[in-house]
């Protein structure tokens, strides 16, 4: 006898950065803490804020949170389609977890009736697995210019017969023209999908929305679930990027505590690398994009991008690498990550025109390594050793480092479950420039203390838990603070749990 498949519930958006993922994460951890085998899934996420599953295999880092929330592993079928930014107009796609092409957003519309049976399948195989599955929506379900490709929202929820639970930001502004103005965009069947609503982000005292909630339900026929207000005690990894938009100039006196500098590349990814170093109360992080003075930083940090060579355009055209050469002259304290690791080096080669026309861009130069981009994409989880500290990261990444001198940053030895005996990274002769193509260096607690000790700040208190246990007291705090304001039974009473 075939087994039936699991249900499904969809937390689809007013529009993007509405709290989608959030809901998502918290619905995943409660219906896990109930005991119940709980799967994430979004179609097509595209973010350039990725990580490596245990199969070694690339997707969304929202889904992989929303799977540690679920307690299980992360994989491809989660997020079978991925798509990574290289410009305006392009991305790269990731497909199953394989880098397979970049394409235009014209190109990638062609495709979309081929790719919702990719995402389809994946989403059936979750639900042959699985007890339930909660589906997160991308941007806004009511584009009704994309109507016709969408494959992420309205689409799939009607393929797997999932309800909806619709999400809105009341602090952006015009919360009942978002919410009602959602629903005048769809057609009668598509409003029948809408179960009802979660109001998010609201600031101040909830009781002086009860009107709004009343005029929202009398005018939708539709709950509001509840009203979630705005939090600043729990911390779960953003999905996007515009956390860190528009970063302000950092001046003498600003900070209270010593302060570290990332500077905010065009092609930012996985600016979630940083989040343990947000954590520590007695330290500062910035993201800073405006060229500035780099002096009162303890350390300046390049991040990983989706565009090596494209950055490193931007660092020479805007004024930052003259600023950087000065700051490293003044002895200041460098770290490249992925992508910023690339560009402290001598040179980026792109023979193939990886990421662009095919050339060499001219690095930094403040690190003795080249770069030759070549596929296919590395991605690994990895093992290793700094020193005497031991760390656990995951590698994503396009092509190969040769050091010509200095000497390697961390011992490896292990990628993907496969023991091995290799070296990452890169350190100067005098330790202050360091580069590594580990992400997620910085869950590892004996990892920051050797930083922190490296940039001169040995007194900065770093707790003895961080990654993924300090994630998961997160999941809790965010399952009972949405337990406390959302009329949890009345949504899952919306699926057929048995």
């Amino acid at each position: 006898m075939k087994k039936k498949l699991a249900p499904c519930i969809a937390v689809l958006g007013t529009g993007s950065d509405v709290g989608k993922s959030i809901v998502t994460t918290a619905l995943c951890r409660i219906l896990s803490n109930m005991g119940y085998r709980v799967a994430p899934f979004k179609a097509q996420n595209m973010s350039n804020n990725s990580g490596v599953t245990p199969e070694g295999l690339e997707m969304g880092r929202a889904q992989i949170v929303q799977a540690e929330a679920a307690r299980v592993a992360p994989h491809v079928d989660m997020n079978p389609i991925l798509l990574k930014p290289t410009g305006e107009k392009g991305a790269q796609l990731v497909l199953l977890g394989n880098a397979v092409e970049n394409n235009t957003a014209l190109e990638y519309h062609r495709k979309k009736e081929n790719l919702f049976r990719i995402t389809s399948d994946a989403l059936d195989r979750l639900r042959a697995e699985f007890d339930v599955i909660v589906m997160e929506g991308a941007g806004s379900c009511a584009e009704v210019n994309l109507m016709d490709g969408d494959i992420v929202n309205l689409r799939i929820a009607e393929y797997s017969g999932a309800p909806v639970v619709l999400v809105g930001d009341i602090h952006r502004g015009g919360i009942f023209a978002q919410l009602a103005g959602t629903l005048l965009c769809l057609t009668d069947s598509q409003k029948d999908l809408i179960s009802g609503f979660v109001v998010n982000r609201f600031r101040g005292d909830i009781r002086l929305f009860e009107d709004g909630v009343r005029w929202i339900e009398e005018k939708t026929d539709r709950p509001v679930f509840g009203v979630l207000p705005w939090y600043s005690h729990i911390r779960i990894e953003a999905e996007d990027s515009v956390v860190i938009e528009n970063p302000l100039s950092v001046y003498p006196g600003k900070s209270e505590h010593p302060a570290v500098a990332v500077i905010r590349i065009p092609h930012i990814s996985n600016f979630t690398d940083f989040d343990p170093l947000n954590g520590l109360a007695d330290l500062d992080v910035y993201f800073v994009e405006t060229v500035q003075d780099l002096s009162i930083f303890n350390a300046v940090v390049l991040p990983g991008s989706k565009n090596t060579r494209s950055d490193l355009d931007w660092f020479k055209k805007t004024g930052w690498a003259t600023e950087l050469n000065r700051y490293v002259k003044q002895e200041g304290h460098v770290l490249g990550i992925c992508g910023g690791y690339q560009m402290l080096g001598k040179a980026v080669h792109d023979p193939d025109g990886l990421e662009g026309a095919a050339g060499t861009t001219p690095g930094l130069n403040l690190l003795p390594v080249e770069t030759t981009l070549k596929a296919p994409k590395i991605t690994t989880r990895t093992r290793f050793n700094w020193g005497r500290d031991r760390g656990f990261g995951y590698e994503i990444h396009m092509g190969s480092t040769l050091l010509t001198g200095g000497a390697p940053l961390f011992s490896v030895f292990e990628r993907n479950g496969i023991p091995t005996e290799d070296y990452d990274g890169c350190r100067s002769d005098d330790d202050r420039i360091i580069g590594t193509y580990v992400h997620g260096m910085f869950d590892s607690p004996g990892v920051v203390r050797r930083w922190l000790k490296g940039i001169g700040l040995p007194g900065v208190k770093v707790p003895e838990v961080l990654g993924p246990a300090a994630r998961d007291l997160e999941y809790e705090r965010l399952a009972d603070h949405f337990n406390e304001y959302i009329n949890t039974d009345s949504i899952l009473k919306l699926i057929d749990l048995e």
